[in-house]
């Protein structure tokens, strides 16, 4: 489980302080898929960056399965980091080393024997189904595989959770589906606990289990994806979906 507890980021600038969170608490149960929604600037990607142990919370904290990994009593270490595998939106692949070498790189870095690094690499190249893109480097592939390599990368560790930033953003209808299906796929199969920032209403739609609406660095609504879309509470629940959106929901397109 993960849990956020009043969770603040306030960067500080020349001429006042700028808050990207105020006081953000939930839950992600174990095994769900999670959607996080809102506008550019919400707070969406800071909040995955202190998820990720990228940023520093000001105030509040983050436990994982227990462990407090940000904010005040932190004492998560790198088993703790192994946990939470993580895709960026513009993907981060190394360009001068092969898909494999890519998916192998944490296990490296960790001091992973070669043949294991070996076996989880062909095993996360099945999953993602690039079994034959191995020796391919990251300008010869799509942004579709570019993302399923960055998805493998992500679970080398073996994470209980997997953080994704605008997953689709770059990708075209085909290939987002087909993303959305190999999430649910490691989701059902691997138990991972799946976190999804977005800003497109489709996504959660189509993936998500629940979803919280992030506006203006607060959780303005949460709840099941049904409930919150079918009767959003919030003014910016209700922006976001549109009345089409809201009438559309669950209806065949």
């Amino acid at each position: 489980m993960i849990v956020l507890s009043n969770l603040s980021k306030t960067y500080a600038q020349q001429t006042e302080d700028n808050a990207a969170l105020k006081g953000v608490s939930f839950e992600v149960r174990p095994g769900e898929i999670f959607g996080l929604i809102g506008k550019s600037g919400a707070g969406k990607t800071t909040l995955l960056r202190i998820l990720a142990q990228l940023e520093t919370p000001t105030s509040g904290y983050v436990d994982v399965n227990g462990v407090r990994i940000a904010g005040v009593g932190k004492h998560g270490g790198d088993e703790v980091k192994r946990q939470l595998g993580i895709v960026f939106q513009n993907f981060d692949l190394l360009m001068q080393k092969t898909v494999e070498q890519n998916i192998a790189f944490p296990l490296q870095l960790r001091g992973i024997e070669k043949h294991e690094r070996m076996r989880r690499v062909e095993e996360l190249l099945k999953l993602v189904g690039l079994s034959d893109k191995a020796k391919a480097y990251p300008a010869m592939l799509s942004g579709g595989q570019k993302q399923r390599v960055a998805i493998a990368r992500a679970l080398a560790s073996d994470p209980s959770s997997l953080l994704l930033d605008e997953p689709t953003s770059a990708l075209d209808s085909v290939t987002t589906r087909s993303i959305l299906s190999l999430l649910k796929e490691i989701s059902e199969q691997r138990k991972v606990t799946i976190i999804i920032i977005t800003h497109e209403i489709g996504v959660v739609k189509s993936i998500c289990q629940r979803v919280a609406v992030l506006d203006e660095g607060n959780v303005v609504e949460i709840g099941s994806v049904s409930d919150v879309f079918t009767r959003p509470q919030s003014p910016m629940t209700r922006l976001l979906l549109g009345a089409k959106e809201v009438t559309d929901f669950g209806n065949p397109s």
